[in-house]
């Protein structure tokens, strides 16, 4: 299955840098430190060809406040979904395992529904989940520019280019398997949110509106939602009361 979004073009990423990230580190949700994660074990994903160091500022305020949060570890996440999905299983028992307890998953965008598979497939690893611009309803129904470009990148992986997406990941069994995890309702014991936002130019809200999961609402780019202070704040009473 591939990404609904295969590049930030588009969505303004130079202005992220110049403007929202200097907004979120003057923001008192930035600035307060809380020590409120009692060790609680995180598990980062990004969203499809970035890799960890686009959510270095999630983990980082992550672990200021006690959470003992982790990268993917997947390189850029351009890799076949069934494939990624057991990386990140592996992952996530490491941590479990370190942490002592069950994980928080915090996904971006493809990384948010591969999460969202993990937890539906390894509900013995997951704590809590959180889909940050995730078409969890249908990843193939975003913006019709980016997922040309991901199904480019599909046909170089048909074609025999190793570590990326092939036409598998749109129309065969690893289609059809992962479409049916993100169908499944997720274990009613574990709680999840789906943050979305109306101006998302690659993955339309609507989709993003996960039904076994809270809704929260913000005003941010696709690109930008791990960078908002509203995402952070909205997220800070569900995170605190996951890790206790």
């Amino acid at each position: 299955m591939p990404a609904q979004h295969p590049s930030p073009v588009g969505e303004g990423t130079f202005r992220t840098i110049v403007r929202d990230i200097p907004r979120l580190l003057r923001h008192p949700i930035w600035t307060r430190r809380e020590h409120i994660g009692r060790g609680q074990g995180v598990l980062l994903i990004p969203g499809f060809g970035f890799g960890d160091r686009s959510l270095a500022l999630a983990r980082t305020w992550f672990a200021a406040r006690g959470y003992r949060a982790i990268g993917s570890r997947t390189g850029l996440n351009v890799g076949c979904t069934t494939t990624m999905v057991e990386r990140l299983e592996r992952t996530l028992e490491r941590h479990a395992e370190a942490t002592g307890r069950k994980v928080i998953v915090f996904g971006q965008s493809r990384g948010g529904w591969l999460g969202r598979i993990v937890a539906v497939r390894r509900p013995d690893l997951v704590g809590g989940l959180v889909m940050l611009a995730s078409a969890v309803l249908n990843p193939l129904g975003g913006r019709a520019k980016f997922l040309a470009v991901a199904r480019v990148i599909a046909r170089l992986g048909t074609a025999g280019i190793p570590g990326v997406v092939d036409q598998d990941c749109f129309t065969g069994p690893c289609y059809r398997t992962n479409r049916e995890h993100l169908d499944s309702p997720l274990p009613g014991d574990i709680p999840a949110v789906s943050v979305f936002s109306r101006h998302d130019k690659i993955a339309p809200w609507e989709l993003c509106r996960d039904p076994s999961a809270e809704h929260v609402e913000v005003r941010s780019t696709h690109t930008a939602m791990a960078l908002d202070p509203d995402v952070y704040a909205a997220l800070l009473p569900r995170l605190t009361s996951w890790a206790s």
